[in-house]
């Protein structure tokens, strides 16, 4: 029997001002030890969905369920759901909060009120895990993008979760930092946590991820296996999403799908060649 971790139930929410519908009856469900990907348009309501799973945002209608458990919205219940749902910004200056990366690292430990040695016990881990040590008393300020980036997830894999959200992890990074950053990723999910990423990059959706949801409008339009979403061509299309370059070159128009696939592969690039 399929496991889910976190459930959104017939969820709305609308921003204020000029009434912009941000989720509109959206039902979407998250599989227990998946890497999953979200993608769609921007304003579909991705951000919107990772703030209402952290607590950090109220559905004006619908449920949330953790657990098979509905939300509840007082302080306690809410610091708990952050320690198990941890949210990764896409931008890391919106997350780094103290001087120094150590201190960073610490702040959502103290919060808990959790006792001095445990605290400076899985700080250090934490420093160790994510390559931060030579950089423990550096301020935060002073560090790169990349950098930013690797101290906001250790902020929150600090404190043990069990689904991590990353909107956009990748975003303005360069190869070497998101190959880093994978490789990051890689080891969170076999130490068993739950992966939920919004991202525009679906080469990287093809290759990472176990199951994707696509969004539009507020709405879950589908999902599934990356080779059975990707196989909707015409429906990416219509959303202005494609398909992945390298699903674009095994699949393209015109080439036997019986081919195995290097024969698909190496006919598809004699054919790009020709015309270049």
């Amino acid at each position: 029997m399929q496991q889910f971790l976190l459930e959104f139930e017939q969820l709305h929410y609308t921003y204020p001002g000029p009434q912009q519908l941000a989720l509109n009856g959206l039902n979407l469900r998250i599989p227990f030890n998946k890497r999953c990907a979200l993608i769609g348009q921007n304003g579909c309501g991705k951000t919107t969905l990772f703030l209402l799973a952290n607590g950090l945002y109220k559905p004006h209608k619908g449920n949330v369920y953790w657990q098979g458990k509905p939300l509840q919205y007082d302080r306690k219940s809410l610091m708990k759901l952050r320690q198990q749902v941890g949210l990764v910004f896409q931008d890391p200056e919106q997350q780094l909060v103290a001087s120094t990366v150590e201190e960073d690292i610490s702040y959502g430990l103290c919060n808990l009120g959790l006792p001095t040695e445990e605290i400076k016990q899985r700080v250090e881990q934490a420093l160790i895990e994510f390559g931060l040590t030579e950089l423990a008393q550096r301020p935060v300020h002073h560090l790169s993008l990349g950098q930013k980036k690797r101290v906001s997830i250790a902020d929150v894999m600090v404190l043990k979760p069990e689904l991590l959200l990353l909107d956009e992890p990748t975003a303005y990074l360069d190869k070497l930092h998101t190959r880093n950053l994978m490789t990051t990723l890689k080891k969170i999910h076999a130490d068993g946590t739950t992966i939920l990423m919004a991202t525009h990059d679906l080469d990287l959706v093809y290759r990472w991820a176990d199951w994707i949801f696509v969004m539009d409008r507020g709405q879950l339009v589908m999902e599934g296996k990356p080779q059975d979403v990707f196989t909707q061509r015409e429906v990416l299309e219509d959303l202005q999403l494609g398909v992945p370059l390298i699903y674009e070159m095994l699949f393209a128009e015109g080439l036997p799908e019986e081919e195995p696939v290097l024969e698909r592969l190496r006919q598809r690039i004699f054919h790009l060649f020709r015309y270049l």
